[in-house]
């Protein structure tokens, strides 16, 4: 095998071109990026809005826009139905845009090879991959936890750079940070039949600590800002699990993995007085409720209005909870939307308007006819 200053000495590249060819590369990326300031922007960007709300979300496939057409296939997220399937960010913007910022609807980012290429240089990325989204929307498909802080992704520098920008209004912003199921999902089989397994406690342990890496980060820059630890749903309730792990020992077994990360998560808050957390295993249960003490599922149906019914099964169609390719419906997505706009008015205190029952139903009707 050739030892490097052998490859250095090959004929088909002289040491003495290398740093012709860096030139090269440097100068083709830079040509292929917009011009960039490193001082903050004196005027919001076209389409921020500065009277209301700054709202940043970190996460994974069930907070990236479902309307999002270069991270979804055509059929994907509804099928036939996806232009009336919206995600969580897409009703709050639809149902509050006039209180709550996400920022512009846009393209933008960068996805590999050109991202491999850009972070050998050391140049500086606002978002990867590509996506069409808000701008403040930087969750993409299949993110675990390390894309909170490394990875070529890597969530939230890229979100703080951007903070950096404007950082006096972001001072009464908000972040919603809601990832981690990748990681536990992958192990619930786990510790269903051995509770506490060294892989098992090594994906919480590992998330965890992501968690608090990127909350120190955030409160390098941005004191203020209000951050939203989301819990992680308990995938045992996903309507494509329920014929899985059918007892109380292995329900039980899987329940206390999810406490052990929805209590991390709690005391990452506890000692951050502009934090909160999302109880999202709690909403979950308040609608469609759970498995029963056997561990069979015994789930209710929601009710929305006079005709809509909902039940924890999958289908494209508005009466699943869940989309046929195994993420949130549009009614999941709709009373999610309404109860994180109730959380930043009653916990957060930002001052956004509740989100009532009869606007829900109103707001539902013509999507789902």
């Amino acid at each position: 095998m050739p030892t490097s200053h052998d490859r250095l000495s090959s004929p088909h590249i002289a040491p003495r071109r290398l740093p012709f060819l860096a030139a090269a590369c440097l100068a083709l990326v830079l040509a292929s990026l917009p011009a960039m300031s490193s001082t903050p922007n004196p005027t919001p960007p076209d389409g921020v809005r500065p009277d209301r709300i700054p709202l940043a979300a970190i996460g994974d496939s069930n907070t990236l826009s479902y309307q999002d057409s270069i991270s979804h296939p055509p059929q994907a997220r509804g099928g036939a139905l996806r232009k009336r399937t919206l995600n969580w960010g897409e009703v709050i913007d639809r149902l509050r845009g006039n209180q709550v910022d996400q920022g512009p609807w846009e393209i933008s980012g960068v996805s590999n090879p050109r991202l491999r290429l850009l972070d050998t240089f050391g140049i500086p990325v606002s978002r990867a991959p590509r996506k069409e989204d808000f701008r403040y929307n930087f969750a993409n498909n299949g993110a675990g936890c390390d894309e909170l802080m490394v990875t070529r992704r890597r969530q939230i520098p890229r979100l703080v750079d951007m903070m950096d920008e404007d950082p006096q209004r972001w001072e009464h912003g908000v972040v919603v940070i809601r990832i981690g199921l990748a990681n536990l999902a992958g192990v619930m089989g786990i510790q269903a039949a051995t509770p506490q397994a060294p892989a098992v406690l090594a994906q919480v342990d590992g998330c965890l600590e992501r968690f608090r890496e990127a909350m120190k980060l955030i409160r390098k820059h941005h004191h203020q800002t209000h951050v939203v630890l989301v819990g992680l749903f308990e995938d045992s309730n996903d309507a494509s699990n329920l014929e899985h792990w059918q007892s109380a020992r292995e329900i039980n077994n899987i329940a206390r993995m999810f406490d052990m990360f929805d209590n991390g998560l709690r005391d990452i808050v506890a000692h951050d007085p502009n934090a909160s957390f999302f109880d999202d295993r709690a909403w979950f249960r308040g609608l469609w409720g759970s498995r029963d003490a056997q561990g069979k599922p015994a789930y209710r149906t929601v009710a929305i209005g006079p005709t809509l019914r909902v039940t924890n099964t999958i289908g494209d169609t508005p009466d699943n909870a869940m989309l046929a390719d195994d993420h949130n419906g549009l009614v999941w997505n709709v009373l999610w939307a309404q109860a994180m706009v109730r959380h930043l008015h009653d916990v957060a205190k930002l001052p956004v308007t509740p989100i009532g029952d009869d606007e829900i139903e109103r707001f539902l009707r013509p999507l789902t006819d």
